[in-house]
C-alpha cells in the first residue's frame, strides 16, 4: 500500500482558510441580522452597525472570489480561409 502525501500546493488549491472565513462570516451575518430584526425600535447607530457588517461581507466576498489562481484558460482559434 502506497502512502499518499499531501503537498502544500494541494492545500493551497483547497483554499481551506478563505472558505472557513466565509462560513464564519455567514454565521456572524445571520446572528447579527437576527439580533437587528428582534429590536423593537432600532436606533441609527444600530442600523449603521448592520450596514458595516453587510458592507464588510460584500468586500470580503469580493476578495474571496478574486483571490487564488484563475482557472479560466483561453485558447485562440485559428480559422482557415478557403
Amino acid at each position: 500500500m502506497t502512502k499518499k502525501t499531501i503537498t502544500s500546493e494541494q492545500v493551497d488549491r483547497w483554499r481551506i482558510v478563505p472558505r472557513l472565513f466565509i462560513c464564519l462570516y455567514g454565521l456572524a451575518f445571520f446572528r447579527a441580522t437576527e439580533w437587528f430584526m428582534a429590536l423593537p425600535e432600532p436606533t441609527n447607530a444600530q442600523s449603521a452597525y448592520i450596514s458595516v457588517i453587510v458592507g464588510a461581507g460584500a468586500a470580503w466576498f469580493g476578495l474571496y472570489v478574486s483571490s487564488g489562481k484563475s482557472s479560466v484558460k483561453t485558447e485562440t482559434e485559428t480559422q482557415v480561409k478557403e
